[in-house]
């Protein structure tokens, strides 16, 4: 009994150094020599090399003449990392329901007459995405143009150039960075 007692105590001392301390130095090591940029969280600076945020991470932008990203669920004001997560809400759960109408609501008042994306008015599952869809830049377009007073085309030629497609041809979907689009429509 002894004995195995004292084997137990040293396998377990064994695997946690190995599995708790010498394996994720390795992992850790090898992502910043091999992908640094992904490693460190693809952080964006802005004018003078300041810290905006992460290409990997949704904000919110609120201002007219900015960018829109999809809602988040993500913490009671949303976009809180340390919550992240989809609200749970089914599909004919009132709380939802009422959201997502007055979601729709506003985006008729901004533009009349135009179908709304579906990114426009629902969460992710994480409720950070960064992005959104081509279709809902090209959706909010008139509004930035507007409010920032430049033409249509201009705004619509940034987010074409903050457009990417799938990844390798057949992975995700076509989509927009919003972080990326509002600091290209800043520095313009």
């Amino acid at each position: 009994m002894k004995k195995n007692l004292i084997t137990t105590i040293l396998m377990t001392i064994a695997t946690t150094v190995l599995l708790g301390i010498l394996y994720p130095l390795l992992v850790t090591g090898i992502a910043q020599a091999i992908f640094p940029k992904q490693a460190n969280g693809e952080l964006i600076r802005g004018k003078d090399g300041v810290l905006v945020g992460s290409r990997l991470i949704g904000q919110p932008f609120s201002g007219p003449g900015y960018f829109h990203s999809r809602p988040s669920g993500a913490g009671s004001v949303g976009y809180d990392a340390t919550a992240s997560g989809g609200s749970q809400l089914g599909p004919t759960n009132a709380q939802l329901i009422t959201r997502v109408n007055g979601d729709v609501a506003k985006l008729q008042a901004e533009n009349p007459g135009i179908p709304i994306p579906v990114d426009m008015v629902t969460t992710s599952a994480s409720g950070l995405d960064p992005d959104i869809t081509p279709a809902a830049a090209e959706f909010q377009i008139h509004r930035v143009a507007a409010e920032r007073k430049i033409s249509e085309a201009e705004v619509a030629r940034l987010v074409q150039e903050n457009s990417k497609n799938r990844q390798w041809g057949f992975l995700g979907e076509p989509r927009v960075n919003v972080l990326q689009l509002n600091l290209a429509l800043d520095a313009r």
